[in-house]
């Protein structure tokens, strides 16, 4: 059966009225580009942006245009640090959470 809607639609849709869904996004969006996939991560991290706040909220903010934010984030994008982590401080705060980086140890073939 073909869909109906566009995929980033119907993840934008539930986005909306999911708190449960919303945190998983920002989370593993995170959690991508922790992971060094940072193509991934800022795809995720852009779904989560037009789903809840914005690029125009999210431009009064960071004193950057919604154009020039939206092209960071997009496929050729590369954010600097300093803009990566004051979107990310706004995004938590307007969702009221606070995420946080735990060390894991992972064994190492051969090692």
């Amino acid at each position: 059966m073909p869909l109906t809607r566009d995929f980033k639609e119907t993840i934008q849709a539930r986005a909306r009225r999911d708190e449960a869904f919303r945190e998983a996004l920002l989370t593993e969006a995170m959690d991508a580009m922790l992971s060094g996939d940072v193509e991934t991560g800022k795809t995720v991290l852009r779904d989560y942006i037009n789903a809840t706040v914005g690029f125009d909220a999210l431009a009064a903010v960071t004193k950057k245009s919604p154009k020039s934010l939206m092209r960071m984030l997009g496929p050729n994008g590369n954010p600097q640090a300093r803009n990566l982590f004051k979107i990310v401080a706004y995004l938590q705060t307007k969702a009221g959470l606070q995420l946080k980086v735990r060390a894991a140890y992972t064994s190492i073939a051969g090692g």
